[in-house]
C-alpha cells in the first residue's frame, strides 16, 4: 500500500465579527454594531445600566444588564439603586413645593414691607397682601421648584440611576416627576401630590 502524505491543514479565513447589535440612544435606534463595539460603548460608559439592546436572536428589546454583557457591565460599575432603594426626600420636598415656596413669598412680602414701614403694622400688613395680590415674589417658588428638581437628578444620578430618559424635563417640574417615577417604577404619590400643591396655590 502506498505511503499516503498527510493532509494539508485546512486553510481558513478568519472574517471580522458580524455587526449584528443594535442598541438604543434616547429615542433613536442606532447600529448594527459588533459585539466588541457594545463592550467598548460600556467601557466608555456611553452604555449603561437599563440602556436597550437587540439582535436577531431576540423577541424584542432587553436592557443591557440582562443581555450576554452583563458581567463587562459589573466590571464597569456596580448596578443603580433600585427604585425601592432611592432615597425619596428631596423628591417629597418638590412634592411640597409650590406650598412652600407660596410660604417663603409671605414670608419675603412681609419682611420688605416691615423693613419698609416699621413699626406701622397695619401700613406692613397691606402692603404685604398687595405684593402677594400682584404676585411681586412669583420668583421664589419657580427658583425653589427648579433648584429641588436639578438636586434631586444629581442624587440620583450619584445612586448610579441613569437619568438620561428624564434629566432634559428638570425644567418642567410635573414631566419630570411623571417620567422619574415611570423610570424607577414607584407610584406617582409624589406627582399627584404636587398637581395638588399647585392647584391650592392657584386658588389661593
Amino acid at each position: 500500500m502506498p505511503d499516503q502524505k498527510p493532509l494539508a491543514p485546512l486553510q481558513t479565513t478568519e472574517f471580522p465579527e458580524e455587526a449584528t447589535w443594535y442598541y438604543a440612544d434616547g429615542q433613536q435606534r442606532l447600529g448594527p454594531v459588533s459585539s466588541q463595539q457594545i463592550i467598548n460603548f460600556i467601557k466608555a460608559k456611553k452604555l449603561t445600566y437599563g440602556s436597550m439592546v437587540w439582535n436577531s436572536t431576540l423577541t424584542e428589546w432587553i436592557a443591557l444588564e440582562h443581555s450576554e454583557f452583563k458581567n463587562h457591565l459589573t466590571a464597569v460599575a456596580p448596578p443603580p439603586l433600585t427604585g425601592k432603594q432611592v432615597n425619596n426626600t428631596w423628591i417629597w420636598i418638590l412634592a411640597f413645593a409650590p406650598l412652600i415656596g407660596y410660604t417663603l413669598e409671605w414670608f419675603v412680602a412681609g419682611a420688605v414691607a416691615g423693613f419698609k414701614y416699621q413699626g406701622q403694622s397695619y401700613l406692613v400688613e397691606a402692603h404685604a397682601e398687595r405684593a402677594m395680590q400682584q404676585n411681586s415674589y412669583w420668583y421664589i417658588t419657580i427658583i425653589l421648584n427648579l433648584a429641588l428638581s436639578f438636586w434631586d437628578e444629581r442624587k440620583l444620578k450619584l445612586a448610579g440611576i441613569d437619568t438620561t430618559r428624564f434629566k432634559g424635563w428638570v425644567w418642567l417640574i410635573p414631566v419630570y416627576m411623571y417620567q422619574r417615577a415611570y423610570a424607577l417604577k414607584q407610584n406617582l404619590a409624589y406627582f399627584i401630590v404636587w398637581l395638588i400643591c399647585f392647584v391650592i396655590i392657584l386658588l389661593a
